[in-house]
């Protein structure tokens, strides 16, 4: 499929880029994208709850009195859990939830991602962006050009660019990342996938180095 290329000003440039069928054409798989977001999601949590079994809380470890002829129900030491302050019978503890997903599968699902934001003409893509020093006003004067200021948009260059990154990182609803970075949650959380001219060029030369 081809894609216009717009300036920094939104007018089109004359020049168009060829964004290959093979990814952005494929019949989108919504179970893949499901286990992609899910494994993404799985990933950021940190794990760290634990509670305190009755082997580390605070606490005498003799038996409280005897086991017979009290008239009372049989008790062992203090840090019994049914007591206040006693252990936590199969509390939680700490454990990673990330799970295995096979490469094919993550490939899938990006390029079903893809393929869902090409259906939807959600992709944009402008000339490479030079700025001379972080300036976020400037890059959100790009944005709002493009008509782009009031959604949700993951902004794709191939390279790391420090000023680039400084200037969009402070502008509700933007994300920036690389292109070999790009993940199949990221896609279905924006509304509009901004590719750089030279963003987008390397997908058609990545699909044909794969040939």
């Amino acid at each position: 499929m081809q894609v216009e290329v717009l300036n920094k000003s939104g007018q089109p440039t004359g020049r168009k880029v060829e964004l290959p069928e093979e990814i952005f054409g494929v019949e989108p798989n919504n179970h893949v994208i499901y286990l992609a977001v899910k494994q993404y999601l799985a990933a950021q949590r940190q794990g760290t709850h634990k509670v305190k079994t009755r082997a580390e809380v605070k606490g005498a470890s003799r038996k409280l009195h005897r086991q017979k002829g009290t008239g009372g129900s049989r008790k062992g030491n203090i840090r019994n859990p049914l007591y206040k302050g006693g252990g936590t019978v199969f509390g939680p503890k700490p454990h990673g939830y990330d799970f295995k997903l096979n490469r094919k599968v993550k490939d899938l699902a990006k390029m079903s991602a893809l393929a869902y934001k090409a259906k939807e003409n959600a992709i944009v893509v402008v000339e490479d962006i030079e700025l001379s020093a972080p300036k976020t006003k400037e890059f959100a004067g790009i944005l709002k050009s493009l008509n782009l200021n009031d959604k949700k948009s993951l902004v794709v260059i191939p390279d790391y660019n420090d000023n680039l990154y400084l200037s969009l990182r402070n502008i509700p609803k933007v994300t920036g990342t690389l292109l070999s970075d790009i993940n199949t949650y990221e896609l279905v959380n924006s509304d509009v996938l901004v590719l750089t001219e030279s963003a987008a060029k390397l997908f058609a030369e990545e699909e044909e180095v794969a040939a």
